[in-house]
This record gives structure tokens, C-alpha cells and sequence, in this order.
């Protein structure tokens, strides 16, 4: 139960007067901490704020040093980064400087599924071999002692750039630069691995004589900060704000085609467009394949290039998305078939058919859910465990990860979120020692209950687009300036729709006791438990401005909800008679006699059975009496859909099983069916109309559809439910197969485990 706190009164300061700001943004600044007018000017204009020197970074100028002797030496340098977006931005500003400087440079990002994060030898070595004389690191490289050793042992020299936090031992390179060597307070302290790179590059280029040059990188900067939720106080912010500002004149072209694929206007790009639409992108190749492509994608003036890259990239995040989706559906079923999971201090959750690409989204996901620390493992059979941590603010899981090293293969991260792997075998053990840790980590920081701080109450006829244009000039938002929280009394609920193509998202209108109605968004809104007709509720939200066909409007967007006061329980009474032929015998012959009887029943068959009994599936359905389901459901959402739809009084059950329920099986049919629409239909064909044929779920077809494309069988566009199926153009992507495939056999793993409980489970159950 999370605790709502009433706002805290303040007294905004007279000096505020000049800044001409809405009583609500003036409260809001002075509950963080700026009570001058220049430090709220700096703030709010980053022309006012007066940047750190690069100097301030320890360790920088003795990396400046090394690295301009090599550009001037013309030694081979490698740039080592990290796959995620922080690390795809660092690498490119220091690639990309570097190039303008004259120096020969290559770069590597590691493969996230052969090499995971930091610098290993084995990678490493060939990269000696190939003539690195410097290799130089960004955003990663803080642990890699035993990598700097052995290039050491080489006669080749190491240069690390990074954030992550700090090891007991730094590692012996020619220079080790890092915020975390700052005390906490400095304005340098909070960069993410970007910030630091862009810091080097700001001294390469000075000591150059090209001081003005690397402020066009700023627009990867404001891409890496946001991506990694860094902290947006002293140099972090006034770095997102001067990057939101390049980013919005679209000068870079690969970011500018990835916009337009996006459906993105720069000259309105805001940090909530970078943390929901370009980052997930980028993250997305990262996360599934190979994310070294990015940096020629964020560096190439070839149209036709950019075009294909950023093609790739909108694929790959179309298939995390599908991956992410999947495993939060999985893992959400796995804590309600089994309550214990959420009993103790953290939620540890594994799955072997689960890919380790998306597995930290999901962690996320769960932690905003239930409120404590998170950590889901893959463990693929005949492979060590891989895990992905998030946690809570005050509870440093990557300390609490340390402290059962003696069972890691390996572990890093920061305080909020952290990597870990070791044999699958010891995750039991593992979880029992990690809650022990936990609690006493709990007890000793002596961890507050889950709150929302309100910054006002409100009522619906005072949210305006103005109040929300007002509240605007405090972003950019993100950790350490979060977005206000606003609060409306004594709500109830009129209505509420999904949105999205997955359904994700809900829209709710909601009404005061005036009439007065609003609409109210609700990102991953969908399954959550909504307010009962009629129920009194609480909302707390967060307001903002979004675009719609070129016109700014107001915008709601869901927090939390607590109901002040719930309407009668009304007692359903049973809805319909089932009579059982699970156990028939000769099912069919049944059927025939049933129907020689009655020809009014309704027959819902899927897959060939649908043609051999004249069936209907699922898009067919209608109202009537009387139901015989023969195809088992492939889900119980699919189940009440027809129950629903139908709104029978009799049902006969049959609940015969198609033989699709194996990989296999599965692909081969869908991909006659996905022949059959591209020779006789034009390729094109409904989502729901494949998944009615082959008797499973939308979203077993996607991945399906997708590994196809994986596969290079066949291209594909999504409107909505209408699909375009054309031959396939590109090449295979076996990594990607790989994952597609790993996760399809978990989707039709869920679905074979209910149709066997479906064909077991009682009348009353069923009822």
C-alpha cells in the first residue's frame, strides 16, 4: 500500500518575482532545494549555469595526455564501449572526435549474447593482434583488471573512462577517469558514462585548437543521459538541456531518419520522446544482436544508410517489444500462481525461456509494480544463469549482490541496477542468502514504506494546458527532478478503453461530483485492476503537454488511484449450464448427434477443424444459446472472449486439443498459411485472421511472423490487425532467430500447459 503525502508548505522567496513563474513551478523549485534567484536561474536557463572544466574529472588530464600522444604518434586506438544506448553514445563522441582529430581508431562494442558487459580477454586479444598500441574505454571498463593485466602483459596500454561504481581495486591503467572519484556533491559526480566521454572529448578538442567543435556531440549526450536515468542535477542537466536543444535542429542524419520512422518532430522533442521512443530503438539492437552498427549509423552522411540502419533498428524494437511483453505477461503469471514469490524482501523469478536481452525491462516493470527489489534470471538449459537487478532508492542492490559473490561467476552495476551470472543450480541457495542480506540492509537503512509526495491537490476544472505549459519550464525531468506529482479528490470512473497494438495501455475518463470529466493515460495500464463502477477514488497524476496533428494539448498521465469509498458488492449469480464431454469417447460422433438433434448450436472450432465440422473461430462468434466448444482455447482471455461474445446458457465441452502446440508443428503451419497469403491474397491478411487458423494467440503469431523474418523467409508490415506479407529480402539473423525462437517456445510452453488444465479442471472452476 503506498502512502500519499499531503504537499509541504513553502514560502516562495520575494528575489522569485523576476523569474515570472506560476505559483505551483515557484513552490516546486524551492522544495528542490533553490531558494536564490541565481541558482534557480541556472536551473532553468542553461545559459545562466557555468560548466565544470574537464579538469575537475581526476584521472582526465593524464587520459588527455595519453590520448593526444597517440593521435599525434598516429598509434592505433580502440574505443571499447558498452551496448546499451550510454555506451553506443560514448563510443561514437569518442570515435567520432577522434576521427576529427587524425588519429587511426577502430572501435568495439561486445556482442551482448557471446560477450555480455566489460572488456574480455578473449575478444580483446585479437584486437592486439590486429596493431592497438591504445585501448580506451567508455562507459564500461572499472573492473577489468585482469584485461588491463594481460594488455599490459602486451606491451599495450589502457585509458578508462567510465561511471560505474567502484571497485575495491582500480584497475592498473596508464589513467582511470570517473565521477565516482568525486565527492558526491560536485557538480561533475552524477555523469553517466556519456557525460565523462563527452568531458574527454571537450579537452581533446581544446587542446587541438578546435574548442568550439564538440558541442554538435551534445545531442548524443542528451541521448545517453536519459537512457540511463541518470541523476539530472549540476552538470547532468545543464548537458541534457543543451543537448535537447541540438537534438531539436535534427542536424545528425541517422537521428534524424530514425525521428522520421518514428513519426517524431524534432522542433518538439522533449526527454519523454528520447526515454520512450528513441532510446528503446537503440537499446533494442543492443539488447537482441549486434549494436556496433549504431556508431555508423550516428556517424554516416549516406542517406541511403542511414535509411537501412534505422530500418533495421524500428525491426528490432518491434521484436523487443513483442520479447518484453511476453516475459512480463509470464513473470506477472508466475506471482499469481504462486503468492509465496511476493512474501519476502525481493522478488527473484527464472525461466529458462526467457530471453536475457529483455529480462532487465521486465525487472523494471515489476519493481514500479510491487515496490521492492527485483532480480530475474535466464537459464538457458546447459548454460550459467543470467541476471538482471533493479532496485529501490535507499537500498543499494548491487552491495547486496556483492555480499554472495562466493556463489557469482560474475557480477557489476550501480546501486539501482546491476548484472549478475552463476550456475543455475545455485539460484536457490543464492535466494536464500540474498534475502538475508536484504533485510538486514532493510533494517539498517531502515527503508520508509513505498509514498507519493503530492506537490498539490487539484480539481478537474483547474488542469489546463497553460498549468501544464507552466509546469513545463521545470523540465527537463528524470531522477533528481521528477515530474510533479498532482492529485484530484473524490473521482469515479465512466469509462475506460485499451490502447496500443498490444492493448497495453488504457485510456480512463473519469468524473467529479460537478460533472466536470477528464481523460487520464495509463502507460501499461493494461491488465491493472480499475476502480469498480460506482467506487470513489483518489487520482494522482502527472500533467503534460503533448502534440496531436501539429496542436499542443493537455495530457494526463496516471500515477496511482486509492478508492475513498466502494458501492455495494453485488453477488453474481451462475451464469450457464456446462455439460462435460471432455471424457467422451468419440467426441465426434457426440458432436453429430448433438447436432442431428438441435442444428441451432453454435460450433466454435479453430485451425482444420473449424472447415471439417463448419465451425465458426473466433472472429465469427455470435450470440446464442447454446456453445459447443471443441478447439481448447489457447488462453483464458481467449476463453472469456467467447464467453462474452456468445452469452450462452448451454455450453457442451468438448475441449479437443490441435496438435500446433510444438514449435515445429507451429511454424510449419503458419508458414503455409503465410505462402498461401502471399500467392493468393497479395500478402495481404489479419493478425486475428492467423491466429483463429493456427488455433493460438496474436501474440504467438507475431513472434512467429517475426522469426520468419529472422529467418529472412519474408518481410512484413503491421497496421493495426492488418498485415502485409511479402518475400523475404535481407539476410538470415541466426542471434536473432535464436531469441525469437527461445521465446515462441515459451509462449507455446503457456499455451500447451492451459490447454491440458483447461481439459482438467472442473465445472466449477470453469463456471
Amino acid at each position: 500500500m503506498t502512502l500519499w503525502l499531503d504537499p509541504t508548505p513553502v514560502v516562495v522567496p520575494i528575489s522569485y518575482q523576476p523569474l515570472g513563474l506560476e505559483a505551483l513551478a515557484a513552490q516546486a523549485l524551492v522544495r528542490r532545494g533553490l531558494t536564490s534567484l541565481e541558482s534557480a536561474r541556472s536551473f532553468l536557463d542553461p545559459a545562466q549555469y557555468i560548466p565544470a572544466l574537464p579538469a575537475e574529472l581526476p584521472g582526465l588530464t593524464t587520459a588527455a595526455d595519453r590520448v593526444a600522444d597517440a593521435i599525434r604518434l598516429r598509434e592505433a586506438i580502440c574505443v571499447w564501449g558498452d551496448f546499451d544506448v550510454d555506451g553506443q553514445t560514448a563510443t561514437t563522441i569518442l570515435v567520432a572526435t577522434l576521427h576529427d582529430l587524425g588519429a587511426d581508431v577502430t572501435y568495439h562494442i561486445p556482442v551482448r549474447a557471446d560477450e555480455s558487459h566489460g572488456v574480455n580477454i578473449p575478444h580483446l586479444a585479437p584486437i592486439i593482434d590486429q596493431g592497438a598500441r591504445l585501448i580506451l574505454t567508455c562507459d564500461t571498463g572499472i573492473s577489468a583488471q585482469e584485461a588491463v593485466a594481460y594488455a599490459r602483459s602486451r606491451g599495450v596500454d589502457f585509458v578508462i573512462t567510465d561511471h560505474h561504481d567502484l571497485p575495491p581495486d582500480l584497475p592498473q591503467a596508464v589513467a582511470v577517469t570517473n565521477p565516482k572519484l568525486l565527492p558526491p556533491a560536485h557538480p561533475l559526480a552524477g555523469l553517466p558514462g556519456v557525460g565523462v566521454a563527452y568531458k574527454l572529448a571537450e579537452e581533446l578538442y581544446a587542446r587541438f585548437g578546435r574548442v568550439d567543435e564538440c558541442e554538435k556531440h551534445l545531442d548524443l549526450v542528451a541521448l545517453g543521459i536519459v537512457a540511463d536515468l541518470a541523476l539530472l542535477t549540476g552538470e547532468t542537466r545543464y548537458l541534457l538541456q543543451r543537448g535537447l536543444s541540438v537534438l531539436r535542429r535534427a542536424e545528425r542524419l541517422g537521428l534524424k531518419t530514425i525521428m522520421e520512422i518514428a513519426d517524431l518532430k524534432p522542433a518538439n522533442l522533449t526527454e519523454e520522446h528520447i526515454g520512450f521512443s528513441l532510446a528503446p530503438r537503440l537499446n533494442a539492437i543492443g539488447r537482441l544482436s549486434d549494436a556496433n552498427p549504431v556508431v555508423e549509423l550516428l556517424t554516416t552522411n549516406d542517406q541511403t544508410r542511414a535509411r537501412l540502419l534505422s530500418v533495421q533498428l524500428e525491426g528490432f524494437n518491434s521484436q523487443r517489444q513483442l520479447l518484453t511483453s511476453q516475459v512480463y505477461r509470464a513473470a506477472e503469471e508466475k506471482l499469481r500462481s504462486d503468492p509465496s514469490l511476493l512474501t519476502g524482501s525481493v522478488i527473484v523469478l527464472s525461466q529458462p525461456t526467457w530471453p536475457a536481452g529483455v529480462i532487465g525491462i521486465t525487472a523494471s516493470r515489476l519493481v514500479e509494480r510491487y515496490h521492492r527489489p527485483v532480480i530475474i534470471f535466464s537459464t538457458p538449459h546447459g548454460e550459467s544463469a543470467r541476471g538482471s537487478a533493479r532496485s529501490v532508492a535507499g537500498l543499494n542492490i548491487t552491495a547486496a549482490i556483492a555480499a554472495q559473490k562466493d556463489l557469482l561467476l560474475g557480477f557489476g552495476g550501480h546501486p539501482m541496477a546491476a548484472g549478475l551470472s552463476l550456475v543455475a543450480a545455485e539460484i536457490p541457495a543464492f535466494t536464500r542468502r540474498l534475502f538475508v542480506t536484504i533485510d538486514q540492509m532493510s533494517l539498517e537503512a531502515q527503508l520508509p514504506e513505498p509514498s507519493l509526495d503530492l506537490d498539490a491537490w487539484l480539481s478537474l476544472k483547474d488542469v489546463s494546458l497553460d498549468l501544464a505549459v507552466a509546469l513545463g519550464k521545470l523540465a527537463p525531468y528524470g531522477p533528481g527532478n521528477q515530474s510533479l506529482i498532482l492529485a484530484i479528490r473524490n473521482l469515479t470512473l465512466v469509462n475506460s478503453s485499451a490502447l496500443g497494438w498490444k492493448s497495453d495501455h488504457l485510456m480512463l475518463t473519469v468524473a467529479d461530483k460537478d460533472g466536470c470529466t477528464g481523460q487520464v493515460f495509463w502507460w501499461n495500464g493494461n491488465p491493472e485492476e480499475l476502480p469498480d463502477t460506482g467506487a470513489v477514488f483518489d487520482l494522482a497524476f502527472h500533467l503534460r503537454t503533448t502534440d496531436f496533428r501539429g496542436d499542443a494539448r493537455v495530457q494526463l498521465e496516471f500515477i496511482d488511484y486509492r478508492i475513498t469509498d466502494r458501492p455495494p458488492v453485488e453477488v453474481e449469480s451462475r451464469r450457464f449450464e456446462i455439460i462435460d464431454y471432455r471424457q467422451s469417447p468419440n467426441p465426434l460422433k457426440t458432436l453429430e448427434t448433438l447436432r442431428a438433434a438441435d442444428s441451432g448450436i453454435l460450433i466454435w472450432a479453430e485451425a482444420d477443424d473449424r472447415i471439417e465440422l463448419g465451425g465458426l473461430d473466433r472472429n465469427h462468434l455470435h450470440e446464442t444459446d447454446k456453445l459447443a466448444i471443441w478447439t481448447t482455447p489457447a488462453s483464458p482471455d481467449l476463453f472469456r472472449f467467447a464467453l462474452a461474445t456468445v452469452k450462452p446458457r448451454t455450453i457442451y465441452l468438448f475441449a479437443v486439443s490441435p496438435s500446433v502446440d510444438l514449435p515445429e508443428s507451429y511454424l510449419h503451419r503458419l508458414a503455409g498459411l503465410v505462402k498461401f497469403t502471399i500467392n493468393q491474397r497479395q500478402g495481404h491478411v489479419p493478425l486475428s485472421e492467423l491466429a483463429s487458423a493456427t488455433a493460438h494467440r496474436e501474440v504467438t503469431v507475431r513472434f512467429g511472423l517475426e522469426w520468419l523474418v529472422a529467418a529472412g523467409h519474408i518481410t512484413l508490415e503491421v497496421n493495426a490487425d492488418d498485415l502485409l506479407i511479402s518475400p523475404g529480402s535481407q539476410p538470415a539473423n541466426p542471434i536473432l532467430q535464436h531469441e525469437l525462437l527461445t521465446a515462441l517456445e515459451g509462449l507455446l510452453s503457456e499455451t500447451s500447459a492451459y490447454r491440458l488444465y483447461f481439459t482438467r479442471m472442473s465445472i466449477s472452476q470453469l463456471q
